[in-house]
């Protein structure tokens, strides 16, 4: 019987996991695939997590995380804003920083590469079967599985069956085409693009694009040619840049619908509770925050007593009041994003009423934390 399994090792799963057994809690975690591989990320994190971070020793430093302090931001045709930050943030890969996280968490806990197939919930404990068809118990089960597994599937979750029309495109590149400073991000037909610097010099180039680009050109290669470089950033950006991977990491049926943070008991954590919508840049801020609420939720349910129903009402009731309202920003504010004639006005918007942009910018992100 294990106090608590945490299902998925990206940064939620892997911070709670790490903040849990810190406190002596028997954890045990699961990641299908071993470190240290890429995800489709923005690589983007908000400066709000940095004190959490530095006060609990997971902040990065050795990586050398790019420091990112200003915005870019084009329509469709390349009119464009220029403009500060409020806090700002870092840029680091995923496959580095999950990576390192995995490092620290091997201290205290076990980590299983295998991936989970069910889980239940009987007589106030979880059942939790692997694929090689090890059974598991645990009193708390962490859902911290992204944007979308097959376990949602297993649990049945509304959003599962329905059809999503967005897919996630990302590579690493070397270029000279975007400042050091500069997170960018920039629209074209149905979709939009976002540029920054992570560590070791190189860039991270992430875009969301509806399948419509894809099925219209049938390959990345022309969706890309056809669609993106209509932009003219984002034409000298492809054209001019070093690609680093031999084919770009994709992820199909993205979907920014409302989920829970709690389902079936497993309390969601990150992406799995609910994600934000890329061009806000603040999902793996969201996921750590995530982390920490609920580690600190969990210590309580063991440390003083308090029972499961208190336990998820409270998970719940703070994960809305941190993010309901920055999720529903984010999912307007993408309507502004993505089409040549909104991506124009909402350009042209921003560049005029600066107190507007800033104010837009502020319902995306937190405020620093720890």
């Amino acid at each position: 019987m294990k106090d608590v399994i945490v299902i998925g090792g990206g940064l939620a799963g892997l911070i709670n996991a790490i903040l849990l057994s810190r406190k002596g809690l028997n954890v045990l975690l699961f990641e299908e695939k071993k470190y240290p591989f890429h995800r489709v990320c923005g690589e983007y994190i908000s400066n709000e997590v940095i004190p959490f971070l530095e006060k609990n020793e997971l902040f990065p430093s050795e990586l050398k995380p790019a420091k990112i302090s200003r915005f870019h931001l084009s329509s469709s045709s390349g009119k464009s804003l220029k403009m500060a930050l409020d806090l700002g943030g870092f840029g680091i890969s995923r496959k580095s920083y999950d990576q390192w996280l995995a490092k620290k968490a091997l201290d205290s806990l076990d980590i299983v590469h295998t991936r989970v197939v069910s889980s239940s919930f009987k007589d106030d404990r979880f059942l939790i079967k692997d694929k090689e068809g090890e059974n598991h118990e645990a009193k708390i089960v962490i859902g911290a599985f992204g944007k979308r597994s097959k376990i949602d599937k297993s649990l049945e979750r509304p959003f599962i069956h329905k059809r999503y029309p967005y897919i996630g495109v990302k590579y690493h590149i070397k270029t000279d085409e975007v400042a050091d400073n500069v997170v960018e991000l920039h629209n074209f037909n149905k979709g939009y693009c976002g540029v920054s610097k992570i560590e070791n010099g190189t860039f991270n180039l992430c875009y969301l694009s509806h399948r419509s680009n894809l099925k219209k050109f049938g390959s990345i290669d022309a969706m890309e040619e056809e669609v993106l470089k209509k932009n003219p950033y984002l034409k000298r950006i492809f054209n001019q840049s070093d690609f680093l991977f031999e084919k770009p990491e994709v992820i199909n049926e993205i979907t920014f619908e409302k989920k829970e943070p709690v389902y079936d008991h497993i309390l969601m954590s990150g992406d799995s509770a609910g994600m934000i919508t890329p061009l806000c840049g603040n999902g793996m801020a969201m996921a750590i925050h995530s982390s920490k609420i609920l580690s600190e939720s969990i210590i309580d349910f063991f440390d003083h007593g308090i029972d499961r129903q208190a336990l998820e009402r409270n998970y719940t009731d703070q994960w809305n009041n941190l993010f309901a309202k920055r999720l529903w920003a984010g999912r307007n504010i993408q309507k502004l994003f993505g089409s040549p004639i909104t991506s124009e006005v909402a350009v042209a918007i921003a560049r005029s009423v600066s107190p507007v942009t800033k104010y837009l910018m502020k319902q995306t992100h937190g405020t620093p934390f720890s």
